[in-house]
C-alpha cells in the first residue's frame, strides 16, 4: 500500500478560459496516464468527457483524475471556472488537502480566481499559483504576480520566470537551479527538454528575482538567513524544504510559469505539486462531533483508526447514484454497511472506484486520503457523514451559496409527470445550488440557480434524463425572475396571543416579541460573537436570522421555548405579502404568559407563526435584490459606451483601468438589470468585450423597480 506521505490530493481551480483542463491534460500526458492529448477545441479532454462541456467548450462539472510522477500519486480535481457552477468548487475544496490556482498571464487574477482564493482561504487548503498562457500576445507575468499579492492578499514567492513572453516567449528560468530551460522543438512526443545556463540577456532579471525568492523564504528557514548573511550558497534542497514549510503555514504561495498550450512548464508544476502542497498526514486531524455525547473528536489519517468519510458529490445514473467520497481514516471494503450520522440510516457500499474523468477503475479496497467514488448508497447525498457504526461521528457539512435566479419550469402535458418529477429530483439531489419548489398560488414549478447559464444547462440536464434531445420544447423555461430577499424596515416589540377554545382541550399561548432589523454592523458583531466562543456546534446562521430568549422568572416554561423559535424561523421562510425569504432579523422573545392545562408546544409554534404575520405588517417590508460584482474587458474605444450603458442598468462603476489598450471596467450591477447583457455586450461592441460576474451583496431595491411577478402571470 502507498505511503500516505506520497500521496496528493489537490485541486485545479481558477477563471473561466485560464487553461485548467489544458493544464491538466498535460498533467495526464506527461504522467504517462493518457498517450495521446486531448484538446479543450477538438472536445476529447480526459475531465471535460459531459456532452454539454465538449459542446459549450467550458467546464461544468468538476472530475477526478489519478496520475503516478516519480513515487508520488497525485489525485486531480479538475474545477470549472464559471460563476454558476461555483458548487463544483466550494465542495471540492472542501475535500481536498491542497490546490493549483491557474491564472492567464494576460486577463490576470480575474473575478472567479478571486472567488475561489477566498473559497480555498475558508477551508485554509495550502496552495501553489501557476501563471500560464505567456506565449500569448499581451502577456504580463509580473503584472500578474502583483495582481496576485494585492488582489489575493499573499506573499508571493517566484520559483520560476519567463524567458521572453508573448511572441518572444523561449522558456523558463527555474530560480531554485538557476537554469535556463527550453523545450527540444524538433520532439514530436514534447518530453525532451534541454537545460542550460541563463544567457546573458536575462542574467540580472534572475539574479534579482532569486533574490527577492531567497528574502521570502527565509521567513520559513533561519538557516538561509544565515548563508545570505554570510554571502554562502544557498542549496536547492534547502529552498525546497523552505517553500514546503511555508506553503503549509501559509506564510507565502509559491508561483510557477508557464504555456501548457506550448507543453512548456508542466512537468516542473508537477515537481512543484509534489514538494510544496502537503500529503494528508501534513493535514490536522479531521474533527467531527459525536452525535450522541455531542463531544468534538478527532480522526486521524490512519487505516487504524475507525472509517471516517465525507460524501462531497453525486451524480445520478440509471443503475444508482455514483457518490463521491473523501475518506479521512480507517478502511473501507466492498459490501461493507456503515452509518450515515447526517442520517442516522445505515448504508451499505456495493462497489467503489478510482475515478479517471468517466472512466473506472474498481477497487477492493480504500484507505485515509483515497478519494473514490461509490455506487449502493441509497440516501447519501452530498455533505453526509459515513462512518464505523461502532465509533459514530458527524463533520462539518459543506455549505453552498443560495440561488439568485428562478424561472418557471413547464412540461408538455403529453410527458409522464412521475419521471419528470423523479429527474427532477435527482438533478437538485446532485447540485446542491439548484432548487425546485412549487409555488403555492400560481402553483407552478419553480427553478432557482446561480445564473442564467446555470439554469440552461440544467434544462438540458434534465432533457437528457428524460431521453428527450437537445432544446425539446416538451421542456422549457420561462422568463428567469430574480430571487428577492426582504427584512423589515423598522424595529417593533409586539404582544400575540394565540387563544383557541374548541371544545376539550384548547390553545393557548402568549408571546412578547421584539424584532429587529440587523444592519451590517450588528450582523459583523454576532459573527464575531459566535467566533469567540469558539464551539464547532454554533454556527453562524446563513441568512442571519437570530433568536435570542430573553424570558426569566419562568413566565414561559423552557419547554415551549424551542417552538417559539421554530415558529418565527417557519414564517420567516417565506413572506405574507411577497413569497420570498427573511434575512437580517433578529427576534428577541422577552416576555409571555401560558395557561396550565391549555398551553402545549404547538399552541406555542402556532402563536409564533401568526405573531411573524402580524409583525411583518406592522414592521412594514424592506425588498432586497442581489447586486451583482461585474467585470467588463473591452477595448478603449468601447468603454465610454459600456459605462453609459452600466449607468442605465442602475450600476455603479467603481473602477477603471487600461493597459495596451485594452480597459477594464468593474462595476456593481442589480442582477434583475443583467438578463441577457451577454448577446447586448456582444452586439455594442462588435463581440470584441467580456464580462464575468459574481454575487457580491444584497440591497434594498424600491418596490416599483423590483422585477415581481405580475398579477396576470399567476394565471399562465
Amino acid at each position: 500500500m502507498l505511503k500516505l506521505d506520497k500521496v496528493r490530493n489537490i485541486g485545479i481551480m481558477a477563471h473561466v478560459d485560464a487553461g485548467k483542463t489544458t493544464t491538466t491534460e498535460r498533467i495526464l500526458y506527461y504522467s504517462g496516464t493518457k498517450h495521446k492529448v486531448g484538446d479543450v477545441d477538438t472536445g476529447d479532454t480526459t475531465t471535460d468527457f459531459d456532452p454539454l462541456e465538449k459542446q459549450k467548450g467550458i467546464t461544468i462539472n468538476s472530475a477526478a483524475v489519478s496520475v503516478e510522477w516519480g513515487d508520488h500519486t497525485i489525485n486531480i480535481i479538475d474545477t470549472p471556472g464559471h460563476v454558476d457552477f461555483t458548487a463544483e468548487v466550494e465542495r471540492s475544496l472542501r475535500v481536498l488537502d491542497g490546490a493549483v490556482g491557474v491564472f492567464c498571464a494576460v486577463g490576470g487574477v480575474e473575478v472567479q480566481s478571486e472567488t475561489v482564493w477566498r473559497q480555498a482561504n475558508k477551508y485554509k487548503v495550502p496552495r501553489i499559483a501557476y501563471v500560464n498562457k505567456l506565449d500569448r500576445m499581451g502577456a504580463d507575468f509580473w503584472g500578474c504576480v502583483r495582481q496576485i499579492e494585492e488582489k489575493l492578499l499573499t506573499k508571493p514567492a517566484v520559483v520560476t520566470i519567463p524567458a521572453g513572453q508573448d511572441s518572444a516567449f523561449e522558456g523558463l528560468i527555474d530560480l531554485i537551479e538557476m537554469k535556463f530551460i527550453t523545450r527540444d522543438e524538433n520532439d514530436v512526443t514534447k518530453r525532451n527538454f534541454f537545460v542550460h545556463p541563463i544567457p546573458d540577456k536575462y542574467r540580472a532579471e534572475a539574479e534579482k528575482a532569486r533574490e527577492q525568492l531567497l528574502d521570502v523564504v527565509s521567513a520559513a528557514c533561519d538557516e538561509i538567513t544565515e548563508l545570505v548573511l554570510e554571502g554562502k550558497p544557498v542549496p536547492a534542497e534547502l529552498i525546497r524544504k523552505a517553500l514546503r514549510r511555508g506553503t503549509l503555514s501559509g506564510q507565502f504561495t509559491p508561483i510557477h510559469c508557464g504555456s501548457s498550450k506550448l507543453f512548456q512548464g508542466v512537468q516542473q508544476l508537477l515537481d512543484l505539486i509534489v514538494d510544496c502542497l502537503p500529503s494528508p498526514v501534513d493535514r490536522p486531524p479531521v474533527e467531527g462531533i459525536n452525535p450522541k455525547t455531542k463531544e468534538v473528536e478527532y480522526r486521524r489519517p490512519d487505516a487504524s483508526e475507525p472509517f471516517t468519510a465525507l460524501a462531497f458529490k453525486t451524480v445520478a445514473e440509471s443503475t444508482g447514484d455514483l457518490v463521491y467520497i473523501r475518506i479521512y481514516s480507517g478502511e473501507m471494503k466492498p459490501g461493507a454497511t456503515y452509518l450515515n450520522t447526517t442520517l442516522n440510516k445505515s448504508e451499505r457500499v456495493v462497489r467503489f472506484y478510482r475515478m479517471m474523468g468517466d472512466k473506472r477503475i474498481e477497487l477492493e479496497s480504500a484507505g485515509p486520503g483515497d478519494i473514490v467514488a461509490a455506487i449502493g448508497l441509497k440516501q447519501t447525498a452530498t455533505g453526509h457523514t459515513l462512518c464505523d457504526p461502532e465509533s459514530p461521528i458527524a463533520l462539518e457539512s459543506i455549505t453552498f451559496p443560495k440561488p439568485v435566479v428562478s424561472a418557471a419550469l413547464s412540461f408538455a402535458r403529453t410527458l409522464d409527470s412521475g419521471k419528470v418529477g423523479e429527474a427532477l429530483s435527482r438533478l437538485v439531489r446532485d447540485d446542491p445550488t439548484l432548487k425546485a419548489h412549487t409555488d403555492e398560488e400560481t402553483k407552478e414549478t419553480i427553478l432557482s440557480g446561480m445564473g442564467e447559464l446555470h439554469l440552461e444547462i440544467s434544462l438540458e440536464k434534465l432533457r437528457r434524463s428524460l431521453n428527450l434531445p437537445q432544446g425539446d420544447p416538451q421542456v422549457q423555461l420561462g422568463k428567469p425572475r430574480v430571487a428577492y430577499r426582504q427584512t423589515f424596515a423598522k424595529e417593533v416589540d409586539l404582544e400575540y396571543r394565540y387563544i383557541k377554545q374548541t371544545g376539550g382541550r384548547g390553545k393557548y399561548a402568549v408571546i412578547n416579541v421584539r424584532y429587529k432589523p440587523l444592519s451590517a454592523e450588528d450582523i459583523a458583531d454576532r459573527i464575531r460573537e459566535i467566533e469567540q466562543r469558539n464551539d464547532p456546534k454554533i454556527k453562524p446562521d446563513p441568512n442571519n436570522i437570530y433568536f435570542v430568549n430573553s424570558i426569566t422568572q419562568g413566565v414561559i416554561p423552557k419547554e415551549y421555548i424551542p417552538s417559539v423559535e421554530e415558529g418565527l424561523r417557519d414564517a420567516a421562510k417565506r413572506g405574507y405579502k411577497y413569497p420570498f425569504p427573511f434575512v437580517d432579523l433578529e427576534f428577541e422573545l422577552h416576555f409571555g404568559k401560558y395557561h396550565p392545562v391549555d398551553s402545549s408546544q404547538d399552541a406555542f409554534y402556532l402563536c409564533a407563526l401568526e405573531a411573524f404575520r402580524d409583525a411583518e405588517e406592522k414592521a412594514g417590508i424592506v425588498l432586497l435584490e442581489p447586486i451583482m460584482k461585474v467585470v467588463v474587458v473591452c477595448p478603449k474605444q468601447y468603454q465610454g459606451a459600456i459605462s453609459g450603458d452600466i449607468s442605465r442598468r442602475r450600476g455603479m462603476i467603481e473602477e477603471t483601468s487600461e493597459d495596451k489598450g485594452i480597459a477594464q471596467v468593474v462595476a456593481k450591477i442589480p442582477l434583475a438589470n443583467l438578463f441577457g447583457y451577454t448577446n447586448d455586450l456582444r452586439g455594442a461592441t462588435g463581440g470584441t468585450a467580456s464580462f464575468s460576474m459574481e454575487f457580491s451583496h444584497y440591497a434594498p431595491v424600491p418596490i416599483e423597480l423590483a422585477d415581481l411577478p405580475k398579477k396576470d402571470d399567476k394565471k399562465k
